[in-house]
């Protein structure tokens, strides 16, 4: 996926903050391929492929009136694809998920992930910076003014990591000032 990673590199690419935040919420792993290398990616490129001819294909010519019909038209051809014994392991990929894969599953954490999104932001002479997706300005400690920030916007918070301290601050209306008490 190339959304999901910030910077290609054959040997440390880095992902996107809100991806690994996320793959670390959920206690996962992100291992991307290496660019334009097919070979390390043939399993998932094998299974889209099966999922295209054995679920798109059947529904190419149906029409749906809702997304309710749709979806039961989907589960219905995952079950018999998940169902039907293969022919080069002579099982289904439903009893290999049975024996092998789901005493290794772990539960999913109490409260969905929280989406958020991280920008960078430089603190303006009057020590606040503003994050343009709400025009919104949030103080910061003065010493912090020409400084470059992290701002981490979620739909209730925004935090701002700047070196080792952090301001998390509820989020307002738009274009009001939000001051936390006394930056010294």
């Amino acid at each position: 996926m190339r959304t999901a990673v910030t910077k290609a590199d054959r040997y440390e690419p880095v992902p996107n903050a809100t991806y690994l935040e996320m793959a670390t919420y959920y206690q996962m792993t992100v291992l991307p391929a290496r660019p334009y290398r097919p070979r390390d990616k043939p399993k998932v490129e094998v299974a889209v492929l099966v999922v295209e001819r054995w679920i798109l294909a059947r529904l190419r010519n149906e029409h749906f009136h809702s997304l309710a019909e749709a979806n039961a038209a989907i589960a219905r051809l995952t079950w018999d694809l998940n169902h039907r014994v293969t022919k080069s392991l002579g099982t289904s990929r439903q009893e290999l998920f049975e024996s092998i894969e789901r005493d290794h599953l772990r539960p999913l954490p109490a409260t969905p992930y929280e989406f958020a999104t991280w920008k960078r932001a430089k603190v303006s002479i009057d020590y606040h910076i503003i994050v343009s997706a709400d025009r919104h300005y949030y103080s910061v400690q003065y010493r912090l003014v020409g400084t470059q920030v992290e701002v981490r916007l979620s739909e209730k918070s925004v935090q701002i990591f700047a070196k080792r301290a952090i301001y998390d601050v509820i989020r307002n209306e738009l274009g009001i000032h939000v001051r936390r008490g006394c930056h010294c």
